[in-house]
């Protein structure tokens, strides 16, 4: 079985182990006041993991504890992943960044644009320029979330039954051809508006490809990078390794329902938000971003794909709250930009918590994280499931902790 392991001892590497030594015992705290299940953390410098802490329960009724192996949700850490096999076919010419989305899905041919107006009174208008690729992979191509509560365009979304983004029912195809029956909260282009976008992305690769999104990550992805445990449903034969999801209760946490892992393919593979993984399998995934392409011999994309991938795309070399619709103008997206689904650091200064210039990645909505420093030669990952990710300040303790433990 492949499984996350301690590779080198952190004070070889420019780490201390006395300030990693606090990052668990901060976050064990959280544990033993029953605000986190259990957690999974590491650290890896130069490629080698020298901090790994499997710490709690990953059901806490069972009392069965959290270990390396433990399989997690990881949601919106999805994005990344279907941004590579998006990558992939632009490297081998079936794709543009700058192609228009219609150009592969003709239900989007033909976009209109919020006007005016609210529920039956919306007044829309054609847009101005079409939406691009690259616009849903740097979430400015006018889609949104049901869940904002922030425009009249989510007030649609909602009535579209699309609260969890998708359709009772619906499979990916039938899904995006409701999103594009519906308009764009703004120009493509314009605004910063994280969205249902990568599951237009998740179609493109399918469409284009001529293979189920699915097949398609595991044939050109997962297989290749050795990440034996990604997937869009977890096996009878691995079910028990499954961690349980949690809310926040009275001060608390329960049980609560989860994505729908077991029992075979699911109808709807989301782009966006389907995947379920192993800390192995995720540093597999940030290594392989981490060395620009490569792992082991195996090349997926060329350092300058990577390059672009975790450059800042936003115009004027903007942040996330500048660029950012009103729903994300908010001090947290100070100093962040966007590359092609993860966010970039391009100002240290600005940032709530210490992160190197450079530094990329992307966390879920169920307190997943992971990032990479290409400065420090670092990667990260926090493991865990609880939602909502905002009930702690998980994300930014754990990258001032990280920063406090480099030493050179």
């Amino acid at each position: 079985m492949a499984q996350l392991r301690q590779e080198v001892d952190p004070d070889e590497v420019g780490l201390d182990h006395k300030a990693l030594d606090r990052l668990d015992q901060h976050f064990a705290h959280y544990v033993d006041v029953e605000r986190l299940p259990g957690f999974l953390v590491s650290v890896a410098r130069g490629g080698r993991v020298a901090h790994l802490t499997a710490h709690g329960h990953r059901d806490v009724a069972a009392q069965l504890p959290v270990t390396p192996d433990t399989l997690y949700r990881i949601y919106s850490m999805t994005k990344p992943v279907t941004a590579v096999a998006a990558l992939i076919l632009m490297e081998e010419g079936k794709l543009s960044l700058d192609d228009p989305v219609g150009l592969h899905l003709p239900a989007f041919a033909d976009m209109r644009v919020y006007d005016s107006g609210s529920g039956a009174d919306v007044k829309t208008r054609p847009v101005e320029q079409p939406m691009l690729i690259r616009h849903l992979m740097t979430h400015t191509s006018g889609l949104t979330f049901a869940f904002y509560h922030s425009h009249p365009v989510d007030a649609l979304y909602r009535e579209a039954h699309l609260e969890s983004s998708v359709p009772p029912g619906a499979n990916l195809a039938e899904t995006i051809d409701i999103y594009a029956s519906l308009p764009l909260q703004f120009e493509p282009g314009t605004q910063w508006n994280y969205s249902v976008a990568s599951n237009v992305l998740g179609r493109i690769v399918e469409v284009v490809s001529g293979q189920r999104l699915d097949e398609f990550f595991a044939e050109r992805i997962f297989r290749p990078l050795g990440m034996p445990d990604a997937g869009f449903s977890v096996p009878d034969e691995k079910a028990d390794r499954l961690s349980e999801l949690y809310g926040d209760a009275d001060g608390g946490i329960e049980p609560i329902a989860g994505l729908p892992l077991r029992g075979g393919r699911p109808r709807f593979l989301s782009g966006s938000g389907g995947l379920a993984a192993s800390p192995y399998d995720v540093h597999r995934f940030a290594e392989f971003l981490r060395r620009r392409g490569e792992l082991d011999g195996t090349r997926l994309l060329s350092p300058e794909t990577v390059d672009l991938m975790a450059s800042n795309h936003l115009p004027g070399g903007a942040d996330m709250r500048a660029f950012g619709s009103p729903a994300h103008q908010e001090p947290g997206n100070d100093g962040i930009g966007f590359g092609l689904s993860v966010s970039v650091v391009i100002d240290p200064e600005r940032t709530q918590s210490p992160t190197g210039l450079g530094t990329f990645g992307w966390s879920g909505v169920a307190t997943t994280t992971f990032w990479v420093d290409p400065g420090r030669d670092l990667t990260v990952q926090f493991m865990t499931q609880l939602r909502p990710k905002s009930s702690l300040k998980i994300m930014p303790e754990l990258k001032q902790l990280v920063h406090e433990a480099v030493t050179a």
